[in-house]
């Protein structure tokens, strides 16, 4: 989908206004759509139009948009009510509270209020479709649309269909992604957490265990990711890293190492949940390179880290 051939009397709305939410705004908007927000809370809602044009600034700085940040940030408004927000829209992004019973009223909700056409993509980061929006009249239009955060710099997207999702809502959200600049991947079947909060999980489980065990400290282990994986990992994924990592390819690399991977995977079996102590330690352990109140701000520092990581990807035309 050409977004600039989306019928313009039609916006996009967004409901749960938070940072996810707001950076949903952020990311349509760019695109050259109109955006309604709606979020429950009024100060969450009162607090995302402020907050958008302080990014949509930042990211003119970088040269990340061409458009004045006023131009985008007038296609944001607030609405008053859901059936406000997706009164005439053609899609709708749901970024509320990650809880079954807050999704599912929400869908009950939406079904209410919405007309036979809308789509609408839930930023689940891992509640599947089918446990929220199954065995309603909109179900054949709902699938999961699971971004990163912030989803304006970090493109990736998760399309998730629920048993019920047509092909139709599938293609449609395919090409509106697209059309916005994301990066879409297709989760083929149904699994808790997906595939990149399953990736993501698999790393972090280690990284407690190795922390836990002694092995290494929190900021070791940040180092070996910051200063080691990750610059691979920064423009080619852990297949095309371990294809290029020995002579033969893929398989040699497999038939090399395969047997030390399994191993390491064996000697996991038994980890139980981060238990109250386990937090209470790594808690103090980022304490000490990070103090609380230094929070926000270094969550602004990677923000600007990932808006010039996002300047230079663009200038290299790195995929």
């Amino acid at each position: 989908m050409n977004v600039s051939k989306m019928d313009p009397g039609k916006p996009v709305a967004v409901v749960g206004a938070g940072l996810v939410g707001a950076g949903w705004a952020i990311a349509f908007a760019r695109a050259g759509l109109r955006v309604r927000l709606y979020d429950a809370n009024p100060r969450t809602a009162e607090q995302a139009l402020p907050w958008a044009a302080n990014q949509l600034a930042a990211l003119h700085d970088h040269g990340l948009i061409d458009e004045a940040p006023a131009t985008i940030a007038a296609r944001l408004t607030l609405a008053d009510s859901l059936a406000q927000a997706i009164d005439g829209a053609a899609y709708v992004q749901e970024s509320v509270l990650e809880r079954v019973d807050v999704k599912r009223q929400l869908m009950v909700d939406l079904e209410e209020v919405a007309d036979r056409s809308v789509i609408i993509g839930s930023s689940s980061s891992g509640i599947k479709a089918s446990d929220f929006a199954n065995d309603l009249a909109i179900s054949p239009r709902v699938l999961i649309a699971h971004p990163v955060n912030p989803p304006y710099l970090v493109p990736v997207v998760e399309l998730v269909p629920s048993t019920q999702t047509s092909q139709e809502t599938i293609a449609f959200t395919d090409a509106l992604m697209r059309g916005i600049g994301q990066s879409v991947v297709h989760v083929r079947k149904e699994i808790e957490g997906f595939v990149l909060n399953r990736l993501q999980a698999a790393l972090l489980r280690e990284a407690w265990a190795l922390q836990r065990d002694g092995i290494a400290s929190c900021e070791d282990i940040d180092k070996t990711v910051r200063d080691g994986l990750g610059w691979r990992w920064s423009f080619m994924g852990p297949f095309e890293t371990i294809d290029l990592n020995a002579p033969g390819g893929v398989a040699d690399y497999a038939n090399r190492l395969g047997p030390l991977y399994y191993s390491i995977a064996r000697s996991r079996t038994e980890d139980g949940p981060w238990d109250d102590a386990l937090i209470a330690r790594v808690e103090e352990d980022r304490r000490r390179h990070l103090r609380a109140d230094e929070l926000a701000a270094r969550r602004d520092w990677r923000d600007e880290q990932l808006m010039l990581f996002a300047a230079s990807r663009t200038k290299s035309g790195a995929r």
